[in-house]
């Protein structure tokens, strides 16, 4: 019951949720904490090793649910149910794109998807925010968190450091700070 319950649940984020992985924490989120798979700062943590891991981080993090909540076997449903919507959905548009990829419409309706899909990663950036205590009330550990935040964003965008290396930073200081 719980592998076909964590396969479906997968399955229908799959399909309806667009933006990539990023844009989908939310709706897993929602979904984990509806079904009581685990606590908002296990999903956190999840998330956190699901982005460092190698590969897409919502099937990442699918993965994580499904072995919290069932071992290798809900490990293994959860995975499946993640990847069957992208694998019929980039099949069925790879035969169709081509002709239709011109089209007014369609440019259209991509660049209307944009901003959404942006949005979507802004408001689960801020909820994570906030479920670590990072956004909330003002503290050292905020002011530290934020002052991180800030010195990684710099570091990404401005001195253009592969993102490996300001994670590894970051981890460092927080040994350093927190350890």
């Amino acid at each position: 019951m719980v592998l076909w319950e964590l396969f479906t649940t997968f399955l229908v984020i799959g399909f309806v949720s667009f933006g990539g992985g990023y844009a989908m924490i939310p709706v897993i989120e929602q979904q984990v904490s509806s079904h009581g798979w685990m606590t908002t700062q296990e999903f956190t943590d999840a998330i956190a090793v699901a982005g460092m891991s190698p590969g897409p981080i919502g099937t990442n993090s699918a993965i994580f649910v499904g072995y919290k909540t069932a071992g290798l076997p809900g490990a293994i449903a959860s995975a499946a149910g993640m990847v069957v919507p992208s694998l019929i959905i980039v099949i069925a548009v790879a035969a169709f794109f081509y002709k239709i990829h011109h089209n007014h419409w369609v440019k259209a309706a991509f660049y209307g998807l944009r901003p959404i899909i942006t949005g979507l990663i802004i408001y689960g950036a801020i909820r994570f925010a906030v479920s670590n205590g990072v956004i909330g009330t003002m503290s050292a550990h905020t002011v530290i968190a934020l002052l991180l935040f800030a010195a990684s964003l710099f570091a990404l965008l401005y001195v253009r450091l592969h993102p490996f290396f300001v994670i590894v930073l970051s981890g460092l200081v927080g040994i350093a700070i927190y350890g």
